[in-house]
């Protein structure tokens, strides 16, 4: 799987969940997500997905993680949470990952090619 930000795409490995393979049935999908905390990229999704939710500890740069059932996070800091999650997926290779994102709202393409 893909993400496009700009001129920049990520290659992405899903997480062997229900909500993963749950958004991949929706790709390709244009999200225009908002910046929040200065390390994470987020929207909501008009559709529910399944969850499994967990608490990482850890959260690292390039995780793709849905809080509650509706909202996709694209993280692009590493750093502690206290908060639950249910895993999507990981940018195989998250450097520029934060340049790409940038610190506003950016349209984010998901896609399976």
């Amino acid at each position: 799987m893909w993400m496009t930000i700009g001129e920049r795409r990520f290659a992405l490995t899903l997480a062997d969940t229900e909500a993963a393979r749950a958004f991949a049935a929706m790709l390709p999908l244009t999200l225009d997500m908002e910046e929040l905390n200065g390390n994470e990229k987020k929207t909501d999704l008009p559709n529910a997905l399944p969850t499994d939710t967990y608490r990482p500890g850890t959260i690292r740069n390039g995780d793709l993680l849905l809080w509650g059932s509706r909202t996709v996070v694209i993280f692009y800091l590493t750093f502690d949470s206290p908060y639950s999650y249910t895993r999507l997926g990981r940018v195989d290779d998250p450097a520029g990952l934060a340049q790409a994102l940038g610190r506003r709202g950016v349209r984010v393409v998901f896609s399976r090619d």
